[in-house]
């Protein structure tokens, strides 16, 4: 049987720092995870296009996490597992996370992190769902002939009393019930609802 584990995974540099991932370091992080994200968004460019739609009022010289970083960093602990924002005080100094955000200071705090996300609007959602969307056309290299759109919903549990949040009879529970758009395994659009609105209400606009 042939040993499929590898002992050195080869990453990107980041400045002065050389990334050395290996399963015999010593406890220096337990998200390598970050790194993997760090090479895929590299390859894509998608939230560095995603975050120049979004607003910035704040002045340039007082900055210290650009908005591209504060986006990275959200969208990263997400899918690492910190999906509260209080994970953030803790992993910010987490030395995968900071060279994943292409830094090498600690990454935002939560409170800056929670200003950062008031700053999205319908507008801004509008835009990032525009360039999802521009990226999946741009995939193709030759225009499909067609193309078949799944609009599905599904629950989204709380666990407080978060603004918008309704039982559900059929998932006997409090939830949002997000409205999702695949084409095929390619998600093109994403839109929070409260678990009020049912599958045959849906108003649907196209862009």
């Amino acid at each position: 049987m042939p040993n499929c584990t590898v002992m050195n995974v080869p990453f990107s540099n980041f400045k002065r720092r050389e990334i050395d991932a290996r399963f015999d370091g010593g406890d220096v992080s337990s998200d390598g995870g970050f790194l993997l994200l760090r090479e895929v968004d590299l390859k894509l460019g998608l939230l560095k296009a995603v975050a120049r739609t979004l607003p910035d009022p704040r002045n340039p010289a007082l900055v210290q996490h650009t908005s591209e970083h504060l986006l990275r960093q959200r969208v990263f602990g997400i899918c690492q597992g910190y999906e509260d924002l209080n994970d953030h005080d803790v992993v910010r100094d987490d030395m995968a996370l900071q060279t994943a955000l292409g830094r090498d200071t600690p990454a935002a705090s939560s409170p800056t992190l929670c200003r950062f996300e008031n700053r999205a609007d319908r507008s801004t959602a509008i835009a990032a769902h525009c360039i999802i969307v521009d990226q999946f056309i741009a995939s193709f290299d030759v225009a499909p002939t067609e193309l078949i759109l799944d609009f599905d919903a599904t629950d989204d549990v709380v666990h407080g009393n978060q603004e918008g949040r309704h039982f559900s009879a059929f998932y006997d529970n409090y939830c949002f019930l997000p409205l999702f758009v695949f084409c095929g395994e390619q998600l093109l659009a994403a839109y929070l609802r409260p678990a009020s609105k049912e599958s045959r209400q849906n108003k649907l606009t196209m862009f």
